[in-house]
């Protein structure tokens, strides 16, 4: 699989990604023997990226992903995690993760982007894992306290990348103007942009990929599917965009998208994969799997060569920018 290098460092990344979300049991719940299954069909297809965060079922899926890439060579694979949440214990008293992942609540969040936080954080994180070092680390949902971020969380990183603790620094935000004003004024090497850079939200046009680009900053896609619209050949009625139900106008378009796809002999979610590449700032794509017929099925869409024709057909049609 093709890899792409991280803004100015030396750090790649495979094209396609995983993303460590449901191994955090969001949504639903998931053994260990599944995430397993998972991670290892991710690994035969070729990926060697792997994103994880504190945050993620309040550390199952650093666990998860840490067992697993300890069997593998350290050199043969790029692993980033986030910093911003500190995991404190507590007693579960047989209550859940409020956050909605499906893990027992044997811990709380406290929001902290300190430097001694962010220190901290990378100290817990590395010792869930078991590994010896993170290669990109990223500050993680910094929106509400992007101020905190901007003034202590990011000169954080950028010691511990002059410290040769990780190779590449940025952030993982769903905010684009924030993440413009991050590009513009710190160094930061590289930044997940969740959702606003797909086949229904170009958002992230507007002043947020010209500003990568002109700084030499690389972006990861994540969100590709927008929660579940474009995961599917043919969204119906009832499909998520972003989390909530999609609106008929949201519908409507995705389904278009999709005729334009069928007419070419992809498919939406095929497409939906190629799409953010198409950039010049983005270098790969995070896409959640949490088992490992999802895995096989991701590899094998992203595998798919989408004729060029269609990227012209969609914009002849007004459906991509």
């Amino acid at each position: 699989m093709e890899r792409n290098r991280l803004g100015r460092t030396t750090v790649e990344v495979t094209q396609l990604g995983f993303g460590g979300g449901p191994l955090g049991g969001l949504f639903a719940p998931l053994d260990d023997e599944t995430a397993a299954e998972a991670l290892a069909a991710a690994w035969e297809g070729g990926i060697r990226y792997y994103d994880t965060s504190p945050h993620y079922g309040i550390g199952h899926s650093e666990r998860r992903i840490g067992e697993f890439l300890r069997q593998q060579p350290r050199d043969s694979f790029t692993l980033s995690t986030k910093v911003g949440r500190l995991l404190v214990p507590q007693d579960a008293d047989g209550k859940m993760d409020p956050a909605g992942f499906h893990v027992p609540a044997t811990h709380y969040r406290v929001r902290d982007f300190t430097r001694d936080g962010v220190r901290r954080s990378v100290e817990d994180s590395l010792e869930r894992m078991g590994l010896d070092r993170i290669d990109v680390l990223y500050l993680h949902d910094a929106e509400e306290f992007f101020d905190d971020a901007l003034r202590d969380g990011y000169p954080a990183l950028a010691e511990l990348r002059s410290e040769g603790v990780v190779g590449a620094i940025g952030a993982g935000m769903y905010d684009t103007a924030m993440l413009t004003t991050l590009v513009q004024e710190t160094d930061v090497d590289v930044v997940m942009q969740s959702g606003r850079y797909t086949l229904l939200d170009h958002s992230a046009l507007d002043t947020f990929l010209p500003a990568c680009e002109e700084r030499g900053v690389s972006v990861i896609a994540a969100s590709i599917f927008n929660s579940g619209l474009l995961a599917v050949p043919r969204p119906s009625e009832g499909a998520h965009f972003d989390y909530e139900t999609a609106t008929p106008d949201v519908l409507d378009r995705a389904n278009k998208i999709a005729d334009v796809c069928e007419a070419h002999g992809v498919t939406l979610p095929q497409v939906a994969m190629a799409f953010p590449l198409q950039h010049p700032a983005v270098a790969g794509i995070a896409v959640g799997m949490r088992s490992a017929q999802e895995a096989r099925r991701n590899v094998e869409s992203f595998a798919v060569q989408v004729p060029a024709q269609v990227w012209t057909d969609l914009r002849a049609a007004g459906l991509i920018r």
